[in-house]
């Protein structure tokens, strides 16, 4: 394999986002392959890259490519009318009401060269981290199906997360449950976002991100998209890797608390889980500055 098709994720074990007891087995189960290349990197962040050798310029000379080899011969009637002016980007299609490109599209005409779509899984439940992603992705091997990751089946979820990590360049990243507690879910989940664009292999020139707010390092080279994960394939794709990764680590979390079945609801407030909490009391990955459990609505046996 080509190194520019090389593929590397780094996590730090020794940081918050090591969701488990046994920290080597939250490395090997944080969302990523298991043939994946782990090295060390920055605290809280779990990443993955796949360096698809793609540019701007790439894109153009595709699209210079096709025109070229359209082109009449010089000297006919055809080769004398002026052509359209060449794209700066390819605009990958899209069924009506799914997310597209346009605004990855926009800013990529302005100048940028990497457009980074930012999102975050797990800001509601009792326990367990945020997840956040960042996805830069290829115009040219944009995965089939792309959506909101809460518009798709668990099995449709698997598939496009292992299609992004083979096509686009993606790093992962979360805030713990304790960074939740100290520092309220909003700052943990922009953390985490913070996270996520650090870990790239390359800095994007632009972040969209999902929802209203923009991480403050990113206040200038950041747009806040409402509904991103609807609109934009860059946040799309990102919403995907970060429930998928989360999931994941809840699952491994469940092995290592099985009394509250993690598994089945990720940490979320179902019935299920607080009649466990009520029965087990809080364990050490609970958000105890949420909902029931900081009220103490909760009378635990």
């Amino acid at each position: 394999m080509r190194e520019s098709r090389r593929t590397m994720a780094r996590l730090d074990p020794d940081s918050p986002a090591a969701l488990s007891l046994d920290r080597a087995a939250a490395t090997a189960s944080a969302g990523m392959p298991d043939d994946v290349e782990r090295k060390a990197g920055p605290a809280g962040a779990v990443s993955t890259q796949v360096d698809p050798a793609t540019s701007k310029s790439a894109v153009r000379s595709s699209t210079a490519k096709r025109r070229l080899s359209a082109a009449p011969a010089a000297g006919s009637p055809a080769s004398a009318r002026p052509g359209p002016p060449p794209s700066r980007s390819r605009k990958p299609s899209a069924p009506a009401g799914a997310p597209d490109f346009q605004i990855e599209v926009e800013r990529l005409d302005l100048g940028a060269r990497h457009v980074a779509g930012v999102d975050e899984a797990g800001r509601g439940p009792l326990a367990g981290p945020v997840v956040a992603a960042a996805v830069i992705l290829d115009p040219l091997r944009m995965p089939s199906g792309l959506n909101d990751s809460k518009q798709l089946t668990a099995a449709e979820r698997e598939r496009l997360f292992a299609e992004i990590l083979a096509s686009a360049r993606v790093s992962v990243a979360s805030a713990s449950a304790a960074e939740i507690d100290r520092i309220n879910i909003r700052q943990a989940t922009l953390l985490a976002m913070t996270r996520a664009l650090a870990g790239l292999d390359h800095t994007p020139c632009h972040a969209l991100v999902d929802g209203r707010d923009v991480p403050a390092a990113w206040t200038t080279r950041g747009t806040a998209v409402i509904e991103g994960d609807a609109r934009s394939l860059s946040i799309a794709a990102a919403s995907i890797v970060a429930k998928v990764t989360r999931d994941r680590m809840m699952r491994n979390l469940c092995r290592a608390f099985p009394l509250y079945g993690f598994s089945r609801h990720m940490g979320y407030g179902t019935a299920e889980h607080r009649l466990a909490l009520g029965h087990h009391g809080p364990c050490p990955y609970h958000r105890m500055t949420f909902g029931p459990l900081r009220q103490g609505s909760l009378s635990f046996d």
